[in-house]
């Protein structure tokens, strides 16, 4: 009996029914859902023996079973399947990870190996490209058949063939053409009689046509066969590709006359033969081709072509000693917008970066897709590093207009390591792994621009990857400390507020400070459990000072974008205040303008709702991010940081300080308050006093402390100046 809906598969709009069997009733009914919130039809067998009985009674496209299974386990049932529904694939979900298992798996037909725990996305992503693979198995299987039953009845081929049938004379003119001509090509059988076969070969396959038949060896055992395309009537439709099979006719032994009949002509045939379209197969085999040599997303060469296609220019480099560049991208702040507005988004701004790289590129370069938001160019045959230099700064200039995505409008920037061909490498791998390096020290310098490769550079990496492991260490032995930066009142010189500062007591390089290891940590995840533990060590000093004799003071935490952007950022903050027991009212966190407008709308909701609890927001560096005043406005800011490089134009009178005039009187026209940083000098700080700015920090009153000395200040009520 044929199991139901044996006839219905994927590739007919169906969808695919998928067998998921586990004994663990919890992972199984985890998976099915899972499943089916992709539009599968999926069955649940709990244990390989129910299994074996669904086999029986209904068709699967796909099965996904455990190894591990009592009673019947997952290679029985693969066996079953094997004898009963051989077209079902298998991809098997388990916790077997043992070289034996999964080779044993492999040999037995499984598909893929996916180990438990899964990641939901990989094992959707697998679930797909299987189910993909088989369809199109299945459509090239078709094809195969249609061609062997078309072989098998060729006797019958000139009344009834699905191929072009004719003969041809000595010289190549057509003596006889079937009707199968009109449907495939559009002519009619006898305006083609009497004409030369080149008539309808493409131009760019005459001389393979005229040449194929001047062969002395074409015997009846030895046909001429060839690949050709053919011209359709008035080039109304695309030219279509056509297998040629042509096979010699013995003078004595054909039976020609010199009657004329529709269709032929009274010539002596010579050649008899058949044209195949094989138009779809050559599409088809031209799209597998293009899958394993592109990214179907971007259309984009793979990292196989792109090495490919760089080995050649190497060698091209090398014979006419010239230079080439190899470049590697790294989209900034993309996994930012990735997690934020899902997938899909992220696929679409990936596509729309493509559209703008590409536009930028000259007539031979090769840009690809390496994998995620990385990407890699080639650019043959530069003259100097001025050329690479040239499309570095396009490219860059090219991603720094926002993407809209629906409703949202989000930045990309764009992080370029350059290694030229011969000084930064011979031959394709070092050129790619130093191009890498030298991104990655773009990244450490702050992101969006590019560098040259430069022998230093795998210094500093060796370097870089020492002090990765030690930052990792030092949250393990509580070697970090954090320090504390007064905000002062610049009219009573009483400490108003305190700046939490992160440092680190290496055990051999000594008390490092943030420019030392912050990027580090930022590039490798460490910044959010780093910024946690300055926020937990920092609540619990500050909150000590508050209910010990100081309820006004106010603790200012800088947050990373890492931290803000994350989906529970709100949470974390509320649930680590309520664990230290301190107030909110008292906490003021700092971010950046490029953290807000990265995503206005999101970023939006999250400070409204911290503004809620109590919780001040402040701008930290003031007029050096993208400085849209649209969102001063839309959002609960209290307070502007006036970075110090503006602070630092101060001399005398107000020479150089414009910027900050007018940052301090757009502050007070929004009725926000202000702090400057950097303040150094008596002369900087009488300026900002006059100018209204009443809150200062700075090494004026001296550098960041240990929460010990900042205790005793707080204790004497007012700072004094530090003299240097």
């Amino acid at each position: 009996m044929k199991p139901e809906h044996a006839d219905q598969t994927p590739s007919q709009g169906f969808p695919a029914r998928l067998l998921v069997v586990d004994d663990e009733p919890r992972l199984l009914s985890s998976l099915a859902s899972l499943l089916r919130s992709q539009g599968y039809e999926v069955t649940e067998a709990e244990g390989g023996e129910r299994a074996c009985e669904l086999i029986d009674q209904q068709s699967f496209d796909l099965a996904l079973l455990d190894l591990r299974m009592p009673g019947v386990d997952g290679f029985e049932v693969m066996a079953e399947l094997s004898r009963k529904q051989p077209d079902c694939g298998t991809i098997v979900v388990s916790g077997e990870s043992s070289f034996a298992a999964v080779s044993r798996a492999l040999r037995r037909g499984a598909l893929d190996y996916i180990r438990k725990p899964f990641d939901p996305e990989e094992l959707l992503a697998t679930v797909e490209s299987v189910i993909n693979k088989q369809s199109l198995m299945r459509a090239h299987e078709h094809i195969q058949v249609r061609l062997e039953k078309s072989e098998a009845l060729h006797r019958y081929i000139v009344n009834t063939s699905p191929d072009i049938v004719f003969m041809l004379d000595e010289e190549g003119f057509i003596c006889f053409i079937n009707s199968k001509v009109e449907s495939l090509l559009g002519y009619q059988p006898e305006e083609l009689c009497g004409q030369h076969f080149r008539q309808i070969l493409d131009d760019r396959d005459v001389s393979k046509g005229t040449y194929a038949l001047k062969g002395a060896n074409i015997t009846a055992d030895n046909p001429r066969t060839l690949e050709v395309r053919l011209k359709t009537r008035g080039s109304q439709q695309a030219t279509r590709h056509f297998e040629i099979t042509a096979f010699p006719i013995d003078p004595q032994t054909w039976p020609h006359t010199g009657d004329s009949q529709i269709g032929a002509t009274p010539k002596s045939a010579r050649y008899y033969g058949t044209a195949r379209d094989v138009t779809e197969r050559k599409e088809a085999e031209a799209f597998i081709n293009f899958q394993a040599y592109h990214d179907l997303l971007t259309r984009l060469p793979n990292r196989a072509l792109f090495k490919d296609r760089l080995e050649l220019a190497i060698a091209q480099a090398r014979r006419g000693k010239e230079k080439l560049a190899v470049m590697f991208l790294d989209l900034d702040r993309f996994k930012i917008i990735n997690d934020t507005l899902g997938h899909a988004m992220g696929d679409r701004l990936l596509q729309a970066v493509t559209q703008r790289l590409e536009k930028c590129l000259r007539k031979g370069d090769t840009l690809s897709r390496f994998g995620g938001d990385e990407f890699t160019l080639l650019l043959p045959a530069i003259h100097d590093n001025d050329d690479a230099r040239q499309i570095a700064r396009k490219l860059i200039r090219a991603l720094q207009a926002p993407f809209q995505l629906g409703e949202h409008e989000v930045f990309v920037g764009v992080s370029i390591g350059i290694a030229v061909y011969p000084e930064a490498g011979e031959n394709l791998d070092q050129l790619i792994q130093n191009a890498d390096i030298a991104m990655y020290h773009v990244k450490g310098r702050g992101k969006d621009g590019y560098r040259f490769y430069s022998q230093t550079m795998s210094v500093d990496t060796a370097n870089r990857l020492n002090l990765e492991r030690d930052l990792r260490l030092a949250l393990e032995r509580d070697e970090l400390r954090v320090f504390y930066q007064p905000q002062v009142c610049s009219r009573s010189n009483r400490i108003v507020g305190l700046e939490a500062l992160v440092r680190w007591q290496h055990p051999e390089r000594g008390l490092l400070y943030p420019g030392d290891f912050l990027a580090l940590a930022e590039e490798t995840k460490l910044i959010v459990q780093l910024s946690e533990w300055v926020m937990d060590r920092a609540f619990r000093d500050v909150g000590d000072w508050i209910r010990n004799g100081h309820p006004d003071l106010r603790l200012a935490v800088n947050l990373s974008p890492t931290q803000v952007e994350h989906p529970r950022f709100v949470d974390n903050l509320v649930r680590r205040m309520t664990k230290q027991h301190f107030p909110p009212d008292n906490l003021e966190i700092e971010i950046t303008e490029n953290v807000i407008m990265s995503d206005l709308d999101q970023i939006s909701h999250k400070l409204r709702e911290l503004a809620t609890v109590g919780v001040r927001i402040a701008i930290d560096d003031f007029g050096t991010g993208y400085s849209s005043l649209n969102y001063l406005h839309r959002l609960p800011i209290h307070t502007l940081k006036v970075d110090q490089s503006f602070v630092r134009a101060i001399r005398s009178g107000e020479e150089g300080a414009c910027i900050v005039n007018a940052i301090v009187a757009m502050a007070h026209g929004l009725k926000l308050e202000i702090v400057a940083e950097g303040v150094e000098t008596d002369e900087q700080l009488s300026y900002l006093r006059n100018l209204g700015c009443h809150q200062v920090q700075g090494f004026f009153y001296g550098p960041a402390r240990p929460a010990g000395e900042v205790f005793k200040a707080l204790e004497e009520r007012t700072v004094k100046a530090v003299s240097f």
